[in-house]
C-alpha cells in the first residue's frame, strides 16, 4: 500500500526492476505450425521415434493446434530459415507401464515441440539393461548414447515414486557417460524437466532431475512442470475426442506449454554457442600440458635417434 511504502521504504525493491516488455501476439504467426510434413520426414524415424503423432485430421484441430504461440513460432521460423536446421530434441520418460502417465505427458510435450518445428525423437526405455560395466555395446545402450549425442536439447519426464524419480528413468541417465573419448554426450545441451505423481503436487523428482542435469553439464531451463494426481489429468485411451489419452484443460496443461515454449527459446538462443560454453580454462590448460608433453617426447625421440646414428658399429 502507498502508506506502507512511505513508512518502510520500497519493500518490493520495485525501483530497481527492469521494465518488462510485453510482446504483442502477431496474428500472422499465432496458430501456424512448423511441423515436419510427412512427405518430407524420414519414414524410419517417424515410425520408430514419433509414436506421439496422431491422424492429421486430429492434429489440425486438437488443443495444441489452438495454442497462441506467435512469439516462439516467429523465432523458430527465423532460426530455421537462417540455419536450415531444425532443433534436435531427445525426450526421455521413466515408466514401463502399459498406461504410463510420464509417457502420456512426454507425448503431449513432443506434440507441442513438433508443432514448433523441432525434430523430436522419443526414446523407448523398454529393453535397456540395468547399468553395469559389461553391456556397453548393447543395441539399446548404443541407441540411447547416439540419440544423446545427436540432440541439441533434451526433455526429461519422470514419475515420482517413493519420493523421488524412478529406477527406469535413472537407469537411462546412468547409461549416458559424461564423456566418450573427447565427446561429451550432454555438455552444453538445454534441458527441460517435468514429473507426474499419483498424489498431491510434489517437486522431489524435478529437483532430482535438475541435479542430474547439472552433473551432466546441461543448462536446465528455469521453468518446470509437476503434474499431480496424473490419473485424473488425461482422458481415457478409448476417448474419441482428439485421439484419446490427451491432457485435460488445466493450469497443469498450461504449464507444460509454457515449459516447451521456454525450452525452444533457450535452445535457439544457445545452440549457436555450444562450442563457446564448452570452452573452459582448466581444459585449455590440460590440452596445453598434453601438447607440451608430446613436444618433449618428440624432442627426446629425435635426440635418441641422433645418438644412435652416431654410435660406431
Amino acid at each position: 500500500m502507498p502508506g506502507t511504502v512511505a513508512i518502510n521504504g520500497d519493500l518490493n525493491n520495485t525501483s530497481v526492476l527492469r521494465q518488462v516488455e510485453h510482446i504483442e501476439a502477431d496474428p500472422a504467426f499465432s496458430f501456424r505450425s512448423l511441423a515436419i510434413p510427412e512427405e518430407k520426414d524420414d519414414a524410419d524415424v517417424r515410425k520408430k521415434y514419433r509414436l506421439f503423432l496422431l491422424d492429421p485430421e486430429v492434429t489440425s484441430s486438437d488443443w495444441i493446434s489452438k495454442l497462441e504461440l506467435s512469439t516462439v513460432i516467429k523465432l523458430a521460423e527465423a532460426d530455421l530459415n537462417a540455419t536450415g536446421e531444425r532443433l534436435k530434441v531427445l525426450v526421455l520418460y521413466g515408466s514401463l507401464r502399459s498406461r504410463s502417465y510420464s509417457k502420456l505427458l512426454a507425448f503431449e510435450a513432443s506434440r507441442i515441440l513438433f508443432r514448433l518445428g523441432c525434430d523430436v525423437r522419443i526414446y523407448d526405455p523398454a529393453g535397456l539393461p540395468v547399468k553395469d560395466d559389461v553391456q556397453h555395446n548393447h543395441p539399446k545402450v548404443q541407441e540411447l548414447r547416439d540419440l544423446s549425442r545427436w540432440s541439441d536439447g533434451q526433455v526429461w519426464i519422470s514419475p515420482e515414486q517413493h519420493g523421488n524419480l524412478t529406477a527406469v528413468f535413472k537407469n537411462q541417465i546412468d547409461w549416458i557417460p559424461l564423456s566418450v573419448g573427447s565427446v561429451r554426450p550432454t555438455q552444453g545441451r538445454t534441458l527441460a524437466v517435468a514429473e507426474v505423481s499419483g498424489g498431491s503436487q510434489s517437486f522431489n523428482a524435478v529437483n532430482s532431475l535438475r541435479i542430474l542435469g547439472r552433473w551432466m553439464r546441461m543448462f536446465v531451463i528455469p521453468n518446470q512442470s509437476s503434474v499431480p494426481q496424473a490419473y485424473t489429468q488425461f482422458t481415457s485411451e478409448d476417448d474419441e475426442a482428439e485421439g484419446g489419452s490427451r491432457m485435460k484443460p488445466s493450469g497443469n496443461r498450461d504449464r507444460i506449454v509454457d515449459c516447451m515454449e521456454e525450452f525452444v527459446k533457450y535452445t535457439i538462443v544457445m545452440r549457436p554457442h555450444f562450442g563457446l560454453f564448452s570452452d573452459r580454462y582448466s581444459e585449455r590448460e590440460e590440452r596445453a600440458r598434453k601438447a607440451e608433453a608430446e613436444r618433449e617426447r618428440e624432442v627426446r625421440e629425435r635426440e635418441k635417434s641422433v645418438v644412435e646414428q652416431n654410435v660406431p658399429m
